[in-house]
């Protein structure tokens, strides 16, 4: 059995890597917080032209999925490079809206495959929340058996709209879901999805959908953590090692060289999880809930763990905004959280 990665995803990391960071990402998710889309959705739609939305959308709606081992290696670049925007509840909506089928999903699955249509997500057990429901074409919400689509603020008539994602000009219109939720990310900007929308599923099938949206939700989200820990690593090595103190590079000293192999290994410890997730869900296995939970506690909290020694390792300097590295540090908790707290992770692994 081969567990390594073949030469045609390596190339599709080391391409989306280039991508991102010719992007400049730091820039776009600063203004991203600060509520300028532009730069964000201009990115949004690089990154479907580059094939990632359209990973978990099936084939007979424009997508090419579902694809788990290549979605594992998309959103860990993603992560790694801080992508903003609801890039997770997007892949989670295709895998939704491939398992309810019907009008919605012929509505709406090629324009999320092909980056012209934005979708936040709220399902039950998850948290209240939609994330950046303020630049989202739609939020689709899970309640019992029904499902529920809320067309987004100022947002296109229809996924096949030729404006895109955002509108022509990646503004939203100051109406539809109130103000954000204080999050810890300023980037990640929170919104309590309103009462009503459009039903355009009901039945036992939706539930069992959003149990498979639920499960790629996580597991995309442990691909997140897992490349932002990988970034905090990479950039707290590349500070001690200019860094001196007593004439000599602190990171020769060997307190911080046994701070930053944990850390590495807490990483690498949560990688092949995070595949072995993948070939369960490829394959469909009765156990892959249990396996992408694992790999989301794992993955969650190693990102965090490199948080924490990012900050320390960096001093006072590591927590002021001026430098890139805080936004990353302020996002490896609320991905350790998101879509499956340690504690939810934990106890569904102990379920089986």
């Amino acid at each position: 059995m081969r567990f390594l990665l073949d030469d045609e995803q390596r190339e599709f990391a080391r391409s989306l890597d280039a991508l991102l960071t010719a992007a400049e990402t730091p820039a776009v998710v600063r203004g991203w917080a600060s509520g300028d889309h532009g730069p964000g959705l201009t990115l949004w739609r690089r990154l479907a032209d580059a094939g990632v939305f359209a990973l978990a959308v099936p084939e007979a709606y424009g997508g090419v999925g579902p694809l788990p081992v290549e979605t594992a290696v998309a959103f860990v670049e993603l992560g790694r490079h801080g992508v903003p925007g609801p890039v997770v509840e997007s892949v989670a909506a295709g895998v939704l809206l491939g398992g309810v089928g019907g009008p919605a999903a012929k509505e709406w699955l090629p324009g999320i495959a092909s980056g012209t249509a934005v979708v936040s997500l709220v399902l039950e057990g998850y948290g209240p929340y939609a994330l950046d429901a303020d630049v989202a074409d739609a939020v689709l919400t899970v309640t019992g058996d029904e499902l529920r689509l809320t067309r987004g603020p100022g947002g296109v008539t229809g996924p096949g709209g030729s404006k895109g994602p955002g509108g022509s000009t990646g503004q939203r219109a100051p109406a539809g879901p109130g103000s954000p939720t204080v999050s810890l990310d300023p980037a990640r900007r929170l919104f309590r999805p309103g009462a009503g929308g459009e039903v355009v599923a009901a039945g036992p099938g939706v539930r069992e959908a959003a149990r498979a949206g639920g499960a790629w939700a996580t597991f995309a989200t442990a691909a997140q953590a897992l490349g932002c820990g990988e970034a905090l690593l990479r950039a707290t090595v590349a500070y001690v090692k200019q860094r001196t103190q007593f004439g000599v590079p602190v990171g020769s000293f060997q307190a911080v060289k046994h701070r930053l192999a944990d850390t590495l290994l807490g990483l690498e410890f949560a990688r092949p999880l995070l595949y072995g997730a993948a070939v369960e869900l490829a394959e469909g296995s009765p156990g892959a809930g249990a396996a992408v939970a694992a790999a989301k506690v794992a993955a969650g909290e190693a990102g965090y763990a490199a948080a924490r020694t990012a900050l320390q390792l960096h001093g006072a300097v590591g927590y002021t905004e001026e430098l890139d590295l805080a936004w990353w540090l302020r996002r490896a908790r609320p991905l350790r959280d998101a879509w499956g707290t340690p504690s939810a992770c934990r106890a569904r692994v102990l379920a089986g």
